[in-house]
């Protein structure tokens, strides 16, 4: 049985910076808050309520600029979005090798549908609406050993499920700082996925194919 390989979505597999930045200005214009889209932009990865909340959005108008955001998103986002290098040449590892691909994201999971249909991305599970250890939960149900991604909270979501983390430098987290938060390996992009996963029954070593969930804290 082939292994099955968890992936972010935002600067992961894709590149949704120029719409993001449309869409979250444009919806400060309209809601007439101090939205900054390109900070929004460079910081992807956080829930959509925690960055309006960071902007200054009062509190009960959050579920409504939520809302809105979603609603606006499909046409301005998804349309100018791009895979990000080696994004399918990754999914294609996998799928060689008898694997699985599982995608676990923090956005929206119908928006998240539109870029992976948009782009010709197949995968086997999408999971929207998580965030760091937040996404375990979908690891561990879907049987993850390995998961992919280019934010800090991506690695502590691996490692809460157990599973061996792979950070990518194609987001806002250094190499730096993903191997000191526990990442096992550190690629520049997913270019390096392939040659990185065709090596991973000798990378694991002996007791590494599955780590089990880390201890309550």
């Amino acid at each position: 049985m082939g292994i099955t390989v968890g992936f972010d979505l935002d600067m992961t597999l894709i590149d949704p910076r120029p719409g993001m930045v449309a869409v979250m200005n444009a919806l400060g214009v309209e809601s007439g808050l101090p939205l900054d889209g390109e900070f929004f932009a460079a910081n992807l990865g956080p829930p959509l309520d925690d960055s309006l909340r960071g902007f200054g959005a009062p509190e009960e108008r959050i579920p409504e600029l939520v809302t809105r955001f979603r609603a606006m998103y499909p046409e301005t986002v998804v349309p100018v979005t791009v895979a990000l290098p080696g994004a399918a040449e990754a999914l294609h590892a996998v799928r060689e090798a008898g694997g699985r691909t599982v995608v676990v994201t923090g956005k929206y999971g119908p928006n998240a549908k539109l870029h992976l249909d948009a782009l010709g991305m197949e995968v086997d599970v999408l999971v929207g609406e998580l965030w760091s250890t937040q996404k375990a939960a979908a690891l561990i149900e879907h049987g993850a050993q390995v998961y992919v991604g280019d934010h800090l909270g991506d690695v502590r979501g691996a490692l809460a499920a157990g599973a061996v983390p792979v950070g990518v430098t194609t987001g806002p987290c250094t190499k730096d700082e993903l191997l000191a938060e526990g990442a096992d390996v550190v690629l520049d992009s997913l270019s390096e996925f392939p040659g990185w996963f065709s090596s991973f029954g000798e990378l694991r070593g002996p007791g590494r194919s599955s780590r089990g969930p880390a201890p309550a804290v």
